[in-house]
C-alpha cells in the first residue's frame, strides 16, 4: 500500500485513474467539490473506489467543516456552521455548546456516511490568538486551550456515532500563524513554553485515530524545516510530546507553503515521520511522481491506518437527520 492519499480530476474515475489506482494502491482519497454533484453520482464515486481495491476499508477523505470549508453543498446537502459558533455558545453555556459540536458533528458524518465518504478532516484544534490569520478564524473552537480540546472531543464523539472517523488537525498548532499556508510558509518565532497552550488539545485527544499536519516552521523546536518535513517536529513533539500515536498525513503538499519537486516533498515528509503524504488535485503527473517516490506504508503506519477504520461501526440511519439539526440549531440559539 503506498504511503500517499491522492485527489481525483473529477466527478468519476477515468480509465487513467484506474488503471494508475489499481497499480500503485494508494492509502487513501481525498475528495474536493470538482468531484462532488448529487448523492447517486458521489455514492457511486466512493464504490467504485472500494470495488477497484477489493476491500470496504478504503479511507477516502473529505474537508467537511462547515461554514467556508464544506465540499458538500446546499441545495443537495444541508449547511453546516462553522467551529466559531460553537465557540461563541460555549461563553455563555459550555455543557449546551459540547452537546451541539457532538450533534452537529453526527449529523455531518451522516451525510458523508449515506454517500460512502468514511474519514473527515475535522476538528480543527488550532488555538486562535489575537493573530491567527483569516485562514483559520472562524474555523477555530475557541482561544482558550481547554475549550478547544472539550469541543474538538464531542466533533470525534459525534463524528464516530456517524460512522466517520475524525482527524485533528493542524499538528502541533496553527493558530499563531499570520500568513496563509496555501499562499506562504509561515513562521513561528513564540518560544517553548508558549508554545505548550497550542500542544495542550492535541494532548487532550492524543488517542484520536487520526492527524493531519500543518506546513508552519516553528523556531523554537527545528528553525529550518516545517512542521510536515521535520523529523523533530513529528517525532520529539506529536508523537512524543503530544502522545499521538494515531495515523498522520500530511497537509496537502501542493500549498505554497512549501517549495521543491513533488515527489520529493512526499518522501521528505514520510521520511519524517508521516505515515502518508497527501497530495489533493488529482493531477496524474504529480501522483506519479510521488508513487516512484514516495513507497509504501510502513508496519506501523498500515497498523496505526487499520485501527483508525476499525473505529467505524454500524451503518447508522439517515433518518435521524432532521432531528439532529433541529436539535443542534436549538442548541446555537442559546448564545444568540
Amino acid at each position: 500500500m503506498l504511503a500517499s492519499i491522492f485527489g481525483l480530476s473529477g466527478p468519476a474515475l477515468t480509465p487513467d485513474e484506474v488503471a494508475f489506482f489499481r497499480d500503485s494502491d494508494p492509502a487513501g482519497y481525498i475528495l474536493f467539490k470538482r468531484n462532488v454533484a448529487t448523492r447517486e453520482q458521489l455514492r457511486a464515486l466512493t464504490d467504485s473506489l472500494r470495488a477497484l481495491h477489493g476491500r470496504d476499508d478504503v479511507p477516502i477523505l473529505i474537508d467537511q467543516e462547515g461554514g467556508r470549508v464544506a465540499r458538500m453543498q446546499p441545495p443537495e446537502w444541508p449547511a453546516f456552521p462553522p467551529g466559531e459558533a460553537f465557540d461563541r455558545l460555549y461563553v455563555r453555556a459550555p455543557m449546551s455548546a459540547i452537546e451541539a459540536a457532538r450533534t452537529n458533528a453526527k449529523a455531518i458524518a451522516l451525510t458523508l456516511s449515506e454517500v460512502g465518504i468514511t474519514v473527515d478532516c475535522l476538528p480543527l484544534l488550532d488555538v486562535r490568538a489575537p493573530e491567527t490569520h483569516p485562514a483559520i478564524g472562524d474555523r477555530a473552537l475557541g482561544s482558550e486551550p481547554m475549550q478547544v480540546a472539550a469541543l474538538g472531543r464531542a466533533v470525534i464523539e459525534g463524528l464516530r456515532a456517524g460512522g466517520v472517523v475524525g482527524v485533528v488537525k493542524h499538528m502541533p498548532g496553527q493558530g499563531r500563524a499570520v500568513v496563509d499556508s496555501h499562499h506562504a510558509l509561515p513562521v513561528v518565532s513564540a518560544d517553548d513554553a508558549a508554545l505548550a497552550a497550542d500542544l495542550a488539545p492535541f494532548q487532550r485527544l492524543a488517542d484520536a485515530p487520526m492527524g493531519m499536519t500543518g506546513h508552519i516552521i516553528f523556531e523554537a523546536w527545528d528553525a529550518e524545516r516545517c512542521a510536515t518535513l521535520s523529523p523533530v517536529v513529528i517525532g520529539d513533539i506529536i508523537r512524543k510530546r503530544i502522545g499521538f500515536d494515531g495515523f498522520l498525513m500530511s497537509d496537502d503538499l501542493d500549498m505554497k507553503a512549501l517549495n521543491g519537486a513533488i515527489g520529493n516533498l512526499a518522501s521528505a515528509c514520510v521520511a519524517a515521520g508521516c505515515d502518508a503524504a497527501l497530495n489533493c488535485w488529482g493531477r496524474m503527473d504529480e501522483m506519479v511522481a510521488i508513487a516512484n517516490e514516495v513507497g509504501s506504508l510502513t508496519a506501523e503506519g498500515e497498523s496505526r491506518l487499520a485501527r483508525a477504520m476499525a473505529t467505524i461501526g454500524p451503518a447508522p440511519d439517515v433518518a435521524e437527520m432532521a432531528e439532529l439539526l433541529a436539535k443542534r440549531d436549538a442548541l446555537l440559539q442559546l448564545a444568540a
